[in-house]
């Protein structure tokens, strides 16, 4: 039977015919037919610019491409170091073995299922971790495997499930129930403890709001709620399922009988318990004391500027990040430039203040932002551009994945703000396809910024274009590296190129391009906020302010976590991360990705900053952090580094 090119002409008629368009046209193929057939592929070189030999080429190249039909679902199998050092080998057997997948094959006889392996899906805290669709599956064994696919079919089949995605509507209410919804949250259950919430909320007319927030970072205590005063902490619950999350409100938040009706007292009740939290036991089961010492371990010693907000604020609630500063920054910059031509306009001072500030980029080679930004704004040229690098690939790594799920609007200021201190006006967002929530909320948030007349053709209502779109990687880790991620962009397989040119100088297209990663550009409207001298008192002389790390593997106390430059390794793992667990031993520490090291144990008085861990043999990298104990064969994570990337062309 012939195959309905239909939606080849649509894709066409709606991406675009030029050759940049060629990764975005394989994309749209493959989501639709489940892989790339031949003859949409001819079709698709009919229709555009882009040749055969061009087209193959990109295809080929990508891992997220198949030239073969699939199965109905897509079983993604994480290969990162975190899921490698937990069993993922074990975990694919197992699903071969349930499966009856043939050997040499990836799909089962019934075509039902395809099992596809993924450098990282950035949800290390769960490791070992499977991706069905739209469900993630974590802390897998061999075991689980045939419930695991069970409950796949039923929530496949079930065609009622909500969104966690609306637009945001604020509700003003005393109290406010929060609960987290980043990916690893959601792979623990919190979509459904949410919608669970808003139902029971409705139900008994408290006068409670259901608050979705960002990453909560205690990944090892979620799904977690907090209860609590809009601002304020309040009372933590762990171990929720939607049935006790309505219980919940219905015993310990809505008023019952005679109480609905004298709501003064009830008021009362409700401010005094939110002055003075209960105790853990007051709060009832499944409550956390904030005071409690491992609570505290993880979180005091954190600084939040990159995560400034975490836990409690709503993603796409554009409203509530401008009434807690958002955008100031870029006014402030905005106005500095105001009455000045375009071509006119002088930024340095913009430049000045990040140069001043000491941040260096956050990706891993820890180059001096500001000096990248003056080399960029110095550039002559008609065009300029500025790229927002989210394509992050280290295995253990989910640091940007988790910012740009959680602070979308954030990230967005601070490349606009690195937009009009270089002259760009052209934006974009590369995003790697593996992150679908984080596309998505970028999406999201840049759609309700030009509702507002914020992005586009003036920039906050200013005299100053602006224009955003995004790019998504298709599964090639070194597209990470700027000049594979521009020829991405272009539409080319991500093939480094000799430098110099650098990308400041000849990027994309050939025109000056500014490319910093996504913790590097949450930083900056901070920056520019409290000044420069603020971000550099936290640090070392040579690494100033804080950098996120994801702490993940062999640890007692996984998660996300953001602290001051210079902290040694040791406090990292043990006092915030807890150590490993009771009767193993701390072997060593791999940081810096399949370019970084393992860091023995014997070593962990090192700091963790740019020089100190080149000093030791290793990198910081984007980030990842992921913990080793003595079970793990050091041998064997060699092997499997050196096999990444081979297959990863590094």
């Amino acid at each position: 039977m012939p195959l309905d090119l239909t939606y080849v002409d649509q894709a066409v008629e709606r991406i675009g015919r030029s050759p940049d368009a060629a990764i975005p046209l394989l994309q749209a193929l493959q989501d639709h037919y489940g892989y790339l057939p031949e003859e949409g592929l001819r079709r698709v070189c009919q229709l555009t610019q882009v040749t055969p030999a061009s087209l193959s080429g990109v295809a080929s190249f990508y891992d997220m491409f198949r030239t073969r039909p699939a199965g109905r679902h897509i079983v993604r199998v994480c290969r990162g170091t975190a899921c490698h050092v937990a069993g993922a080998e074990r975990i694919e057997d197992a699903l071969r073995r349930q499966l009856r997948i043939p050997e040499g094959g990836d799909t089962d006889p019934d075509r039902e299922f395809t099992i596809e392996p993924v450098a990282c899906l950035g949800c290390c805290t769960l490791a070992p971790v499977v991706k069905i669709g739209d469900h993630t599956f974590g802390h897998l064994t061999a075991e689980k495997v045939p419930g695991m696919l069970r409950e796949y079919r039923v929530l496949a089949g079930n065609r009622d499930s909500k969104s966690t995605e609306e637009p945001a509507a604020r509700k003003a209410a005393k109290t406010e129930i929060r609960i987290g919804l980043g990916s690893c949250c959601m792979a623990k259950g919190s979509d459904q403890i949410y919608h669970a919430l808003q139902e029971s909320v409705g139900r008994s007319g408290a006068d409670v709001a259901v608050k979705r927030v960002g990453c909560v970072g205690m990944c090892h205590r979620t799904p977690l709620v907090e209860v609590g005063a809009p601002g304020r902490n309040g009372v933590l619950y762990e171990g929720l399922d939607p049935a006790s999350a309505m219980e919940l409100v219905r015993q310990r938040l809505a008023p019952q009988g005679w109480l609905r009706r004298a709501s003064s007292w009830w008021s009362q009740a409700v401010d005094l318990l939110l002055t003075d939290p209960p105790s853990a036991e007051a709060a009832g089961d499944g409550a956390l004391d904030r005071k409690q010492p491992e609570i505290g371990a993880f979180l005091d010693r954190q600084v939040h500027i990159a995560t400034e907000g975490f836990g409690r604020a709503d993603p796409l609630d554009l409203d509530e990040y401008v009434a807690n500063g958002g955008f100031a920054a870029l006014d402030a910059c905005l106005q500095q430039c105001a009455g000045e031509p375009t071509e006119a306009r002088s930024t340095t001072n913009i430049i000045d203040i990040i140069e001043r500030s000491g941040l260096r980029g956050r990706g891993g080679a820890g180059f001096p932002t500001g000096r990248k930004w003056r080399v960029v704004a110095a550039q002559p040229a008609d065009a300029k551009y500025v790229i927002c690098n989210g394509d992050e690939g280290d295995p253990g790594a989910f640091m940007d994945r988790m910012i740009l799920e959680s602070f979308p609007f954030r990230v967005i200021e601070g490349l606009a703000i690195a937009a009009l201190a270089v002259g760009a006006h052209q934006g974009i967002f590369y995003i790697r396809h593996e992150y679908p929530l984080a596309v998505k909320r970028v999406r999201a948030a840049i759609k309700l910024l030009k509702a507002r007349g914020w992005l586009g053709d003036t920039l906050r209502g200013q005299d100053y274009a602006f224009h955003l779109r995004i790019v998504e990687g298709a599964g090639a880790f070194v597209c990470g590296e700027e000049t594979a991620l521009i020829a991405s962009v272009e539409g080319q397989r991500g093939m480094p190129r000799l430098r110099p040119p650098f990308p400041a100088q000849e990027g994309l297209w050939g025109k000056p391009t500014l490319i910093n990663n996504v913790e590097t550009l949450s930083m900056v409207p901070w920056i520019l906020r409290h000044g420069a001298d603020k971000f550099a008192a936290y640090g070392t002389r040579t690494s100033k302010g804080t950098k996120v790390f994801a702490l993940a593997g062999k640890i007692r106390r996984a998660g996300l976590i953001e602290i001051p430059m210079g902290t040694t390794i040791r406090e990292i793992v043990e006092d915030i991360g807890g150590g490993v667990e009771p009767g193993r031993r701390f072997k060593a520490v791999q940081i810096g990705g399949p370019s970084g090291g393992c860091v023995p144990a014997r070593l962990a008085e090192t700091p963790v900053d740019f020089e100190s861990l080149r000093e030791v043999g290793a990198i910081m990298g984007s980030g990842g952090l992921v913990v080793l104990d003595d079970t793990a064969c050091m041998v064997d994570i060699a092997r499997y580094f050196l096999q990444f990337t081979q297959s990863q062309s590094c």
